[in-house]
Formats: structure tokens, sequence, C-alpha cells
């Protein structure tokens, strides 16, 4: 007998879980048939998922809300969709493109279709997300321009530093020593040294 499972993945910073889990719970899929895997954009190791694969039968229907809860990228999704469709021979709901329905047409010309509007969403799905990380980092980049600090501001200098500044850069006394005196690591001396040189008139 066929089943219809759900699946749900979402990000760190992805605050959709819930409008998924509701959307798949309105096709009447129960919820130990709803996998869900949860992680960050960098981190694609997905073991709902490859659960779920090893419960899917022929003729079972799969339910996700948008193309891109398959994969990452274009390949990615195109390779999945190929997966499911043709090794595990399942049928794919997609919830917001009701075109993605491979219970239609399964002729031909409907696998055409499927197979184009596939390949269209998912390259506007890829290319979406190069265009927010490039939003991103331009928008980094001109906050740096303006003099805006990313991250914690640094310690201040101990009021020594000056001293063992000059001392260390006239070799009067090693790195280890200055780095000592200083109450910091050897890279962070270099690192402060370096940045205190740079402010120094």
């Amino acid at each position: 007998m066929e089943q219809t499972y759900g699946y749900i993945r979402v990000s760190s910073v992805d605050q959709n879980e819930i409008r998924q889990r509701i959307a798949l719970e309105q096709q009447a899929i129960p919820p130990d048939r709803i996998f869900m895997d949860k992680m960050s954009g960098k981190d694609f190791h997905r073991p709902q998922y490859q659960a779920m694969l090893k419960k899917l039968r022929p003729g079972d229907l799969l339910c996700i809300t948008s193309i891109d809860r398959l994969g990452r990228n274009y390949e990615e999704i195109l390779e999945q969709w190929r997966v499911l469709t043709r090794e595990k021979r399942v049928d794919i709901l997609v919830l917001d493109m009701p075109l993605l329905d491979t219970r239609r047409d399964k002729n031909l010309l409907g696998t055409f279709i499927a197979d184009l509007v596939l390949q269209v969403l998912s390259f506007v799905a890829q290319n979406e997300r190069e265009n927010i990380r490039n939003r991103q980092a331009e928008g980094i980049a001109a906050a740096k321009q303006r003099g805006v600090r990313f991250g914690h501001e640094p310690r201040p200098l101990p009021p020594n530093f000056p001293e063992t500044y000059v001392l260390w850069t006239e070799g009067v006394i090693s790195t280890s020593e200055a780095a000592k005196r200083s109450g910091m690591a050897r890279s962070t001396f270099r690192t402060r040294a370096e940045s205190f040189k740079k402010d120094c008139p």
C-alpha cells in the first residue's frame, strides 16, 4: 500500500519549521511519517532525509513545501529529484508549485513539462541565494569602509604595553618575554603590536 511522507528542512536561521509542518499536516500526513533535519547552510549532513529514503517504496508520495528543501544548489536539487523519481520511483508533490506534482500527466509531455519547470525553479532558487550572499558581502564591505567594526572589541592594552613594545622592537626582550609581560599569547602580542605600530603617529 502506497504511503505519503513529508520532509522538512530548516537551518539555524530559518523560522519556517512550523509553517512547513502545518502545510504537511494539511495533506493528512501523520507525524510519524514527517521527517525533519535542522542544520546550518554549511553543514548539509541530513540523517533524517537518509532515514526517509530507506523507508520510501515505489508508488509512495513525498510532499515538500518548496523545491529548495531537496538541496543546497541547482545540481543537488536535480540529483535528488532524479534519485527520488527514477531510482526510488516515488512521486513528488511540491506544495508551493502545483506544476511539480509527478502524479499528474505521466505521459512524455507531462514529464517534459515537470522536468523543465524543475530546472527553471532550481536555477532561480540557487541564483537568489547567490544574490543574497553577494548583497551581504557588499553590505559588509560598505560598512567596513564607513569604519564599522565587526566582532568583539579588542581588550584594552595593558599600561606597560608601550614600554614593552619599544623594548621588543629594539631587540632587548624576546617575543615570548614581551607577550608574558603583556599578559597575552605570542601570536596575540604580534597582532596587537602590528596594530599599535599603525596607530602610532
